[in-house]
């Protein structure tokens, strides 16, 4: 097996929710639930916090992570998480949102599996919904594949139109071929990536695949302190599942 390095890259300021790294769930903050969540993954060798911040920095080196100060000027999260991946050897680097707290080893162990047996550049995560009256929220991004689960479109909007079964919604967790990740970060920003406000897209206008990875259920990613909430009454209800 090719070696895996995971990286949660978080930044402190955001314009909805600053400090959104540090927000406690259940009395620990954020980062330290994403981690666990990771580092439970039976194929992944190595996690680093990768941050601007020097308080997440302390914070997450307080509970066992390694963590290292990236550039300021990285205007993304896959910036962040190919600035590491430039200076470390590694086959492959998964990037774990830092806003992903029920994240579990096992959606990492099947996204990398899932990269291993593709042969694409790239893998990422999705969960199918049936509560169809959720495809129109433009913050729950939609993705529709092809018959070998490879990624055809992204979308903000219903997608596709009139559907009334399921549709997939696209979970934000990576999965890259290492020099593919660094090839990616070279390329400018593309159309319909502007338009969407979805990075991802910028792979495929530029002709290479993702392969789509299905999992059980959706995760609860925080955007707002609301979210907090919400997830906090999860893992009260599941806490010994």
């Amino acid at each position: 097996m090719p070696r895996a390095i995971g990286v949660i890259p978080v930044r402190f300021g955001s314009t909805r929710f600053p400090g959104k790294p540090l927000a406690l769930i259940l009395g620990r903050p954020m980062v330290q639930w994403v981690f666990e969540g990771a580092r439970q993954s039976r194929l992944i060798e190595r996690i680093i916090v990768a941050t601007d911040d020097e308080r997440i920095r302390a914070a997450a080196q307080a509970f066992g992570a390694q963590a290292i100060l990236t550039s300021t000027e990285c205007a993304s999260g896959t910036d962040r998480v190919a600035e590491v991946a430039a200076g470390i050897s590694a086959d492959w680097v998964i990037n774990i949102q830092g806003d992903e707290p029920l994240l579990r080893g096992e959606m990492l162990d099947r996204l990398i599996l899932g990269l291993e047996a593709s042969g694409a550049p790239m893998a990422s995560l999705m969960a199918r919904i049936s509560e169809i009256d959720f495809i129109s929220d433009p913050h729950i991004t939609k993705v529709i594949v092809d018959a070998n689960s490879d990624a055809l479109y992204f979308s903000r909007s219903p997608i596709p139109c009139g559907v009334s079964d399921y549709f997939y919604q696209h979970i934000g967790i990576y999965a890259y071929r290492r020099d593919f990740l660094l090839h990616l970060r070279d390329l400018p920003p593309s159309r319909l990536e502007r338009a969407e406000r979805l990075e991802q897209l910028r792979v495929l206008e530029n002709g290479f695949r993702i392969r789509m990875v299905e999992i059980s259920r959706p995760t609860l990613s925080v955007d707002t302190p609301a979210d907090i909430i919400k997830v906090e009454q999860f893992l009260s209800r599941h806490m010994d599942d």
